[in-house]
């Protein structure tokens, strides 16, 4: 179908959107061009605003707009487990399944070679710094269940050797090959219930 070219810009824009295809874009165009101006409006400014507005947390490298973040200033959470995840919205999932109270630390990616993807583009020294600073006890590994995850999880643990933290892996209730991300609460909160020991 032959839309105008401002239709087709935003159908363009929306399309850059993950899980977002031609049909599902034309439909959230159309349906932002039906809408009341004061909503569009409010949906452009959160966007803007969150591009502004959203920063890294200094200590765990999650999205929060305000540095420390509100997980790595509550004092009820354990600050001596700390769950390593590769991307804020992993973070997001395990904090949804209200099975972990303890702290998070965000790498901002998995190994991934083929992509350049190599150890320095990740946040492993800032963990090592904190193991190093003495108050982690257990270190969980929570990378996705996916050849980069697992090379990721295999890296730390050989890092963490001998650093007198335990070092456990998320359990394999994980689909082999999915993401945090789009896995249902119960799973998530059983695979860090039953988190094994990484030799």
């Amino acid at each position: 179908m032959r839309t105008s070219p401002p239709i087709e810009r935003l159908v363009v824009a929306l399309r850059r959107l993950p899980g977002i295809g031609e049909k599902s874009a034309t439909r959230l165009a159309f349906h932002l061009l039906g809408a009341p101006e004061p909503h569009v409006h409010e949906l452009a400014d959160a966007i803007v605003r969150l591009k502004k507005e959203i920063v890294l947390c200094a200590e765990c490298f999650d999205l929060t707009d305000a540095s420390p973040c509100a997980l790595c200033r509550d004092e009820r959470r354990d600050a001596g487990t700390v769950c390593v995840v590769e991307e804020p919205a992993d973070l997001a999932a395990i904090e949804a399944s209200g099975r972990f109270r303890g702290r998070y630390h965000v790498l901002g990616g998995a190994l991934s070679p083929i992509d350049g993807i190599g150890p320095d583009l990740l946040r492993i020294e800032e963990l090592l710094e904190r193991v190093r600073r003495g108050e982690i006890r257990e270190v969980i590994l929570a990378t996705n269940p996916t050849a980069e995850g697992d090379a990721t999880a295999h890296l730390l643990a050989e890092r963490l050797h001998g650093a007198g933290v335990r070092v456990t892996r998320i359990a394999s209730g994980m689909p082999l090959g999915g993401d945090l991300e789009y896995a249902d609460h119960v799973t998530v909160g059983r695979s860090l219930d039953y988190r094994r020991d990484m030799d």
